[in-house]
């Protein structure tokens, strides 16, 4: 298995298919070469349906794979499962590149948008468009909206922004 994907890592990915069961079953896969679904439920004594979403979960991200088999005895098909570690690295870039993308859509937003705020816990802050429809009072609460300065959520946004760039660019 590449260095890449140490076991935090998959633990860390399988959790974005189903919690601690999706670590389980990666667990699992990560010491076998290959292993079928049942298999996979009597060692990990979850529920086979289960086992099946998650497994075609990551099926669909090409981060396990399969080979299908036909049972000589019933003629049904039996499907023996693999870790495919090297899509690992292609799933994360794209998982980053994703994140990367929505917040540099929000940066965006938050720098060209004058927002407005009633400092009621619980409202939200409103841009300025929005604020002037309102005669400047909370849509929700009623009280005055007042200028609200965003310049600390931009700075953690570029900061979160140039740090994804700077990990991408590695």
């Amino acid at each position: 298995m590449p260095s890449f994907v140490d076991d935090e890592t998959l633990t860390k990915v399988a959790g974005l298919f189903g919690d601690e069961d999706a670590a389980k079953i990666v667990g699992v896969l990560k010491e076998a070469d290959e292993i079928t679904d049942d298999q996979i439920a009597s060692k990990t004594e979850i529920r086979l349906n289960i086992i099946r979403r998650i497994l075609y979960k990551l099926y669909d991200h090409s981060l396990v794979g399969l080979r299908r088999a036909r049972d000589q005895n019933t003629g049904w098909f039996i499907f023996h499962w693999r870790l495919q570690p090297d899509q690992f690295e292609g799933f994360i870039s794209n998982q980053r590149r994703h994140v990367l993308d929505k917040l540099q859509v929000r940066l965006d937003y938050e720098k060209s948008h004058d927002f407005y705020h009633c400092s009621t816990v619980g409202c939200k802050k409103i841009p300025f468009e929005d604020a002037m429809e309102h005669v400047f009072q909370c849509p929700l609460c009623g009280k005055p909206l007042m200028h609200y300065e965003n310049g600390k959520i931009i700075e953690a946004l570029n900061e979160k922004v140039e740090q994804l760039r700077k990990e991408m660019s590695e």
